[in-house]
């Protein structure tokens, strides 16, 4: 098959796949994505989408709509659950990102500006990259945050990041720039909060008032260590 026939096909069977599993995401003060993730009707989505909204409506791909309430938000690690109180599909099919490469095939799978289903394709730009976020006094900052080329604009975040196998594998987060996106990584760190935010509808952290990075080390310094 021609590598770029190959290519379109890979995109097609994602966009099928994950699509049915994002949802649009309709607040008082805006819009955004989710996806569900379990099977009794719970949706993941950026905790910046929501703000402090409690209530909504989601709209999924075959235009069925089901009212949510807020279940929990962590603002330090932008993320929120979300509990359709009508029938949702099943949960999308979640991989991990820690098995991601640096030029793997991803695709964005989102509402962007509204337009719902809309299917972005690119590649993982870069690994680790680490966004600080601030809630009031408290600070933080996100790490192994994924980034990548696909389009991303206002309106995909909280939507889908796939591999090429379907897999669920980020949270598109933000739009840094032209041909610079970021996600937040599905992996073990991720789920731990979601079931956190799942049982108590908040993350409990412990504030020491200092924040910190990773930062590369020059080779001579690094040397010397």
């Amino acid at each position: 098959m021609d590598p770029l026939d190959a290519y379109s096909q890979a995109v097609i069977a994602v966009a099928k796949s994950v699509t049915p599993h994002v949802a649009s995401v309709r607040m008082p003060r805006g819009t955004g994505s989710a996806v569900v993730f379990t099977d009794d009707g719970y949706l993941l989505t950026n905790a910046h989408v929501v703000g402090s909204g409690r209530n909504g409506t989601a709209v999924f791909a075959d235009g069925a709509e089901s009212p949510f309430t807020v279940v929990g938000t962590d603002p330090l690690a932008d993320l929120a659950v979300l509990k359709a109180s009508a029938d949702a599909p099943g949960a999308a099919k979640f991989g991990d990102a820690d098995h991601l490469q640096v030029g793997q095939l991803v695709i964005a799978v989102g509402n962007p500006l509204g337009l719902a289903g809309s299917v972005t394709a690119g590649v993982v730009s870069a690994l680790g990259r680490a966004v600080p976020v601030s809630n009031g006094r408290a600070g933080r900052v996100i790490e192994d945050v994924i980034q990548t080329d696909a389009a991303l604009n206002p309106g995909n975040s909280g939507g889908a990041l796939a591999n090429s196998a379907g897999e669920v594998v980020g949270i598109n987060t933000a739009l840094a720039g032209i041909g610079l996106g970021l996600a937040i990584p599905m992996n073990s760190t991720t789920q731990r909060i979601l079931s956190t935010l799942m049982v108590e509808g908040r993350v409990r952290r412990a504030y020491l008032g200092v924040v910190g990075a990773p930062a590369p080390l020059p080779d001579a310094v690094a040397e010397r260590t």
